[in-house]
């Protein structure tokens, strides 16, 4: 048993240093004006929304993924390459952002930006179902289960919306994703218990 929770929290503890260093990556996109007024603060307005939409989104996605880690046993070879893949697609994220911001929400770099949202979902979906299939039925109930999956396929929707929307109105389609994130801001969904 200890084995398990040792490499249980290996896991966890690599996922958060890869967090850690992608929030680190995107922090150094923000470049400080060369004039001493704070007029010169507005014209990076872009860079300080994109900035803090995906600051928020690494945070729901590691709140999200912490909350999950209470219910992995022994990770398997399957769990680790899922993780893998996720914190791959998390990892573009900074890319991701730098070209929304420098493009001012063009629409080519939002439809980017809201289908690398789709792909992180896509990979959080499965790592979040291979954790709660796995999960002991007395730590997750059913009716959690049913909850977090009708959810996990409310965000993927959005996002995908998001995506094409971008292609005619890249800034509706930016408040689309801000709005999608709201839905995963409490890992465990309302009315669930576990």
């Amino acid at each position: 048993m200890r084995g398990e929770r040792d490499n249980t929290n290996r896991l966890a503890m690599y996922s958060d240093a890869v967090f850690a260093v992608i929030v680190t990556i995107m922090v150094l996109e923000l470049k400080a004006p060369e004039e001493p007024a704070f007029s010169a603060l507005w014209p990076l307005w872009p860079t300080f929304i994109s900035y803090a939409v995906s600051y928020l989104f690494i945070a729901i996605i590691w709140i999200n993924h912490h909350y999950l880690m209470r219910f992995v046993g022994a990770p398997t070879l399957r769990l680790i390459w899922i993780n893998f893949v996720h914190l791959f697609m998390v990892s573009l994220l900074p890319f991701a952002t730098a070209w929304i911001a420098r493009t001012r929400l063009a629409s080519s770099p939002v439809v980017f930006y809201a289908g690398l949202f789709v792909c992180i979902d896509i990979a959080y979906n499965f790592f979040e179902r291979e954790v709660l299939v796995r999960a002991d039925a007395t730590q997750v109930s059913e009716r959690t289960r049913r909850i977090a999956r009708r959810r996990s396929l409310g965000v993927l929707a959005s996002f995908t919306i998001a995506m094409l929307v971008a292609f005619v109105a890249p800034r509706l389609a930016f408040g689309l994703v801000c709005t999608a994130l709201i839905l995963h801001l409490r890992p465990e969904a309302r009315g669930s218990r576990s």
